[in-house]
């Protein structure tokens, strides 16, 4: 009986017992924030000359189902970058194959992975490819299990690997010289979630899922190397043979990535009691105040607007020359940038990324999205929350470009993506099911941003703010999916918003209204059969002095709908005498024209004239003006009027 029950009560101990190097490790959190269904103890050694990383894993993984599993799923992202064949590889195209070379390849490989027990499990892995046909995809697997884990149980599992990074870095892994940023770097378990397994394959238009959970990491490195990753710094020991270890610590995460480099100068600052640390390239130093000026405003903003940041810091990384595929990505406490040198303050990208990576922290992080099935509510809401941000902080004329008398917005160039692909896909569906990768920019960042925006005009700024607030207490450290937003604002708003986000994410419509035809023109007296009579009387009338009438306008304007996206829409009309005013239409037809007749000539006719839908594809033809003897401009030709505008400001 006893030896029976010793592997269980083995297991049992080691959930207990921590490790000695474990022992010292902060308590961050004394109530955890979040369920810790995956906790992670790893070290890891850091070869530079071959970027090879060697480690070794301890997975402790909860079974909070109501399920009895029989077997675990694990993502093996680095194996996108094994070799052509893998559907990463297949789907990316020429150019990843090209950016790889000959010897630019990384993988991922288990060694061992066996029960705290000591019970080898190595020989049950099987490579599975949920997502395709793809056989030959390594970047899921299977492990069955001889004994059903019943609810509310936990296992331990022990797993040797070796990873291998890609030089220069695809897809936001790799490294390029002495810079290595590792970010999907170790064996690590899906989520379980629904009665089945929610674990993808790694996609060239995906990023990724996982469950909540403590990390404690050991990485090994060059002395001379600078190191930053998620989570607290808890201790950096010199080894006495070159290299050095530290030890990381992070709770109520849901993923680890670090970065190591011998040319990072890095800059410090507190910022309402979040510790902002920038990892500089030498060359880059004299950006330092950009970077930690962006990252105070992330932060401030967010905090403010949406709810606090419960983090003790923030890690900003400035990835190394030709390895900007390392750029401009998020990680728990952790993002990267970008910069190039002597790049004009005017010219906002630096700030732009920083603010939106930060925004991730909020809606990827805290709220746990699905990125590969609900791609939208990561990005597309963060993008919403990005343009707010730098109109707010930057104005909305020059919010991304302010140069030379050059003004370019960050909501019109995110205009600019969603005109490239406006109605190849629904919104919704799998990121790698998208038409292309015009069609996941679109679709992911540009066009939910774009109707949240016109959602926040339609409801008022203060109910959208009730409901983004509403959204983070709710649902973070959980794993919320398209419904839930729509039902949480269908609630906060006090309204049903179905009809709104049903043409939103379910289908492909376009919204389009337009000015389609303009006539102003002269009353003249009124001719025909009928008013020419002439009554005879027996004694003619003195006559009387001719009466002058005002002059009278016959106005007629019609308005259509373009596109298949129905939404409400003002119309402003502005006469020569002065005289201006505005309708209100429900846009529900295809058609709908308007009549006046009044003292002076209409001068000008526009659809949404305060832009309060910036979801309308084509501002180019919501404007027509009698006065200049002009039809409604051709579509098509709103990013050239734009061009023009900002040689030419006003």
């Amino acid at each position: 009986m006893f030896r029976n029950k010793y592997p269980m009560i083995l297991s049992a101990l080691l959930l207990v017992l921590i490790p000695v190097w474990l022992s010292a490790q902060p308590v961050l959190f004394p109530k955890p924030l979040s369920p810790r269904l995956a906790n992670y103890e790893i070290e890891v050694k850091l070869d530079p000359k071959e970027r090879l990383l060697q480690g070794k894993e301890t997975l402790t993984w909860r079974n909070a189902s109501p399920d009895p599993i029989t077997e675990l799923q694990f993502h093996l992202y680095l194996n996108a970058f094994r070799n052509t064949e893998s559907s990463f590889m297949k789907e990316a195209g020429k150019g990843a194959i090209k950016m790889a070379g000959k010897k630019g390849w990384g993988f991922i490989e288990v060694k061992r992975i066996a029960l705290a027990s000591g019970e080898d499990l190595f020989g049950a892995m099987q490579f599975i490819h949920p997502d395709d046909d793809n056989a030959l995809d390594r970047t899921v697997f299977r492990l069955p299990l001889a004994k059903p884990l019943a609810p509310g149980e936990s296992l331990v599992l022990q797993i040797d690997f070796t990873g291998k990074l890609p030089q220069p870095p695809i897809a936001r892994n790799g490294a390029k010289k002495d810079y290595f940023f590792a970010g999907q770097w170790f064996p690590k378990v899906g989520v379980y979630q629904d009665h089945k397994w929610n674990c993808h394959q790694y996609h060239s238009h995906t990023e990724f899922f996982s469950d909540f959970g403590v990390y404690n990491v050991k990485m090994t490195v060059p002395q001379d190397y600078l190191v930053g990753a998620t989570g607290v710094q808890v201790s950096r020991t010199d080894n006495g043979d070159g290299t050095a270890t530290h030890i990381y610590h992070a709770e109520d995460v849901h993923d680890f990535a670090w970065t190591a480099s011998p040319h990072f100068i890095a800059f410090t600052e507190q910022v309402r009691g979040v510790e902002v640390r920038v990892l500089l390239q030498k060359m880059h130093q004299a950006q330092a105040g950009r970077h930690l000026d962006a990252a105070k405003q992330a932060i401030e903003h967010f905090a403010d607007w949406y709810g606090p940041y419960p983090y003790p810091n923030l890690t900003v990384v400035d990835p190394a020359r030709h390895a900007f595929e390392s750029g401009g990505m998020e990680y728990p406490t952790l993002i990267t940038a970008g910069t190039i040198r002597h790049l004009p303050r005017g010219v906002r990208a630096v700030e732009m990324v920083v603010i939106h990576e930060f925004g991730h922290q909020y809606w990827y992080h805290l709220v746990g999205s699905n990125e590969f099935e609900d791609s939208w509510l990561d990005e597309g809401i963060n993008t919403y929350s990005e343009i707010k941000i730098v109109h707010d902080v930057y104005g909305a004329k020059g919010s991304l470009v302010e140069f030379l008398g050059i003004k370019a917005d960050d909501q019109q160039f995110r205009r600019r993506d969603y005109q490239k692909a406006p109605n190849d896909d629904p919104l919704h569906r799998n990121a790698w099911q998208y038409y292309d990768g015009q069609s996941y920019t679109a679709n992911s960042y540009s066009k939910p941003a774009l109707g949240l925006l016109t959602l926040e005009n339609y409801l008022g700024p203060e109910t959208m703010n009730k409901i983004m607030r509403a959204w983070l207490a709710r649902w973070q450290f959980r794993h919320p999916r398209t419904q839930d937003f729509v039902d949480l604002a269908n609630e906060v708003a006090g309204q049903n918003l179905d009809w709104f986000f049903h043409q939103l994410l379910d289908t492909n419509a376009v919204l389009d209204y337009s000015v389609d035809y303009v006539s102003t023109k002269k009353v003249l007296p009124d001719k025909g059969y009928d008013y020419t009579l002439k009554v005879s009387a027996p004694e003619a009338a003195p006559a009387k002095p001719a009466e002058v009438k005002p002059e009278v306008f016959e106005t007629k304007v019609k308005i259509r709908r373009l596109g298949e996206f129905k939404f409400p829409v003002e119309i402003e009309f502005e006469f020569a005498n002065g005289e201006k005013f505005r309708e209100h239409w429900d846009g529900q037809d295809y058609w709908k024209e308007y009549r006046y007749l009044k003292p002076a000539k209409l001068m000008r006719v526009a659809v949404d004239p305060d832009r309060k839908v910036p979801l309308d594809i084509n501002y180019a033809n919501n404007v027509a003006e009698t006065r200049k003897q002009l039809q409604p401009p051709k579509p098509g030709n709103e990013w050239l009027d734009m061009l023009k505008a900002i040689r030419n400001p006003n």
